[in-house]
Parts: structure tokens; sequence; C-alpha cells
């Protein structure tokens, strides 16, 4: 099995308070988003997922400047077909592919956010879906292949060459491709088209049951790349005993039910069938498996932030080493304070994994 990917998470928003996070200034500021960067760098984190949003800082630019500021820190770029055309954002990814030596990451999101905001007009899941396989399958031959024509539903391009090519090294020829969605649309995208397919913080039961769906829906769609792999996105809260954690994460969950459904925890996730599985999982339990904890998606938790892995650092590598023998190899951790917590579970945490 390849060795594992163990990512950060940096929410790039202009307004503080994301999820509990406690710093007051500086978001939005390139100061705040590099001392993010290189804390992660330090303590032995391969990069980070940057949050993408509407309204947000451009994605791609902050993470062009964290490159420029960093000598190993991945940037897992999040970006919407809709929001770039691929031949543009192919041209883009490729060049920063290229002057950071191989540093770039790619997250394809499909959900929708705000898109009439952008000129997005395409708000069918269906076409949604269909135009993602697209873009995925376009930007691959557009970082692999010259002159290419594609003549599909929703994108076309005649003898287009992109002339800066993605950094290749050893069997690598282009940055990863992570792509998410729990719905079945979604799935036969990831199977056909994608590199990673990312989970959020389900049971691992449920975890299980998905990657054999996956690897049974590669073979029947016809996968023409390398097998698909598996990644995970999940909150991790850590403290030095088992006790204490359970204590902080009551706590924190406590501080969330006082203030339900304001912004710092809401998200866009709400109707998406892989945020109604997470919520399902409450009726099944409090606590799952060994230390999945489901009450915070009870108290206004979405996405990520829905189930928790709680616990000392032993428990929680248990825990993320129970994923990683399903199948799982990429990781996408993150609790608040972000700059703190990046430091505390990078050095508890991460060396248990490695």
């Amino acid at each position: 099995m390849m060795s594992p990917e163990f990512l950060w998470y940096i929410p790039n928003t202009v307004e503080p308070g994301h999820r509990g996070d406690d710093t007051t200034t500086g978001w939005g500021s390139i100061e705040h988003s590099t001392e993010l960067a290189r804390t992660a760098e330090a303590h032995g984190w391969g990069g980070a997922l940057l949050g993408a949003g509407w309204g947000r800082p451009d994605t791609f630019t902050v993470a062009t400047a964290l490159a420029a500021r960093t000598r190993t820190f991945k940037p897992l770029i999040a970006i919407r077909p809709g929001y770039w055309q691929p031949a543009h954002f192919a041209a883009a990814a490729a060049t920063l592919d290229q002057l950071s030596r191989g540093r770039v990451l790619v997250n394809i999101v499909s959900g929708l956010d705000d898109p009439a905001a952008y000129g997005d007009t395409r708000t069918d899941p269906a076409q949604r879906y269909a135009r993602t396989g697209e873009f995925l399958r376009l930007v691959r031959r557009l970082w692999t292949e010259e002159d290419v024509t594609f003549d599909g539903e929703h994108f076309r391009v005649s003898g287009s060459t992109v002339a800066a090519r993605p950094y290749a090294t050893g069997t690598r020829t282009h940055p990863t491709l992570y792509f998410g969605g729990a719905s079945e649309a979604a799935e036969r995208v990831a199977a056909a088209e994608a590199d990673v397919q990312l989970f959020w913080g389900e049971a691992l039961d449920g975890v299980a049951e998905r990657i054999d769906r996956l690897k049974a829906l590669s073979e029947r769609v016809g996968r023409a790349y390398r097998p698909l792999q598996f990644g995970l996105r999940i909150t991790t809260l850590v403290r030095d005993t088992t006790e204490e954690a359970w204590r902080a994460a009551e706590e924190k969950v406590a501080t969330m039910a006082r203030s339900e459904g304001e912004a710092p925890w809401a998200g866009s996730h709400r109707g998406a069938v892989g945020q109604r599985r997470l919520h399902d999982l409450a009726a099944r339990g409090e606590v799952l498996d060994t230390c999945l904890y489901t009450a915070p998606g009870k108290v206004g938790g979405e996405g990520a932030a829905t189930t928790w892995l709680v616990g000392s650092a032993a428990d929680v590598a248990t825990a993320l080493d129970d994923y990683r023998k399903l199948g799982v190899t990429h990781f996408v951790l993150s609790d608040t304070p972000y700059r703190q917590e990046a430091v505390r579970i990078g050095d508890q945490l991460l060396p248990r994994l490695r």
C-alpha cells in the first residue's frame, strides 16, 4: 500500500471565528495564511486543503502565494467547474505545479455555492456531475497530451496544447485530482475520472461499503487510469488523555448548541447526500466505532465538522489506522484553533501514524 498523505486545513476566509477558531484578526491576509501554512509545514503536515466558496478569497490565488512562501507545503486547491473553464484551469494549474516543483493538489467541488453570483447557470445535479466528469477528463488530457480536440456536451476545445506542462517526477505525471460526493451520480464520476475519492467522517462500516461499491463501479464504467484511491476529511480533537479530550469535546458541543445555526459552524452542505449520511449516524449512537463522536452534527456541525474523532493521540491514531486498513491513504484533518491544533496534532498524532 502507498505511503499515506496527511494534510491539514486552512479555511481561507476573511471572517474570524470559523468553526470556533479564536484568532480575531488577520483572516484574509497573506501574513496570516502564510503563518498557518508554515506552521503546518514545520509540524509534519504534507500540506493543507484550502477552503473555497463564493465570497472567500480566491483559492487559487491564495495557493499560489503560499506555494511561493513555503518549501514543501502542498496546497490542495478546491475549485469548481462553472467557475473555471477546463483549458484555463489546466494551464494555470500546470504553471503553478511547474513553478512549485510538483506541489499542486486539486480538489474538484460540484456542490451548489451561490452559482448565480459568478454566472453559473447549471443547477441541476445530473447536469453538474456530467459537467464535472467532462471537466476532469479534459483537464487530465490537457495535462498529458498535445493538440487536444474534445467535443463534449459541456466543454469543447480544438487543437489545444498546454505549453507549461505539470511537473513530472517518477510515476507522477500531473497533480492528483481529489473529488467528493456520495450520490450515485457523484460516485460514477469518481469511479471513472478522479484519482482520490474523499469521504467525510462516516463510521467504518459505511466507508467499507462505499469503498467496495466504488471499486466495483470502477470496473463497470471501464476506468482507464490507475486504481481509485480513497481519502478521509474529518475533525480530530486530540488531548493528552482520553478523559481530557472528551471533556473538551463536550464543552465545545455545548458552545455550539448555544449558537446553533450561526455562520461559524453552518455551511453549504444541507441537502447533500453525504451530509444526510453523516446526520443519520446520530440515530445509531453518540459514539460509534472506537471514538467517532456524532453529537456535533445535532447542534449545527456540517461537512467535516459533523462527526469528530475524539481522544488521546493513541486513541485517534488507532481510529485512523482502522480507516487505513480499509484502504484509506489520504487524510485531511483539522480542529480549531487551527494554528494551535496544527502544532498539537502534528506533533502528537502524526508520528504515531507514520
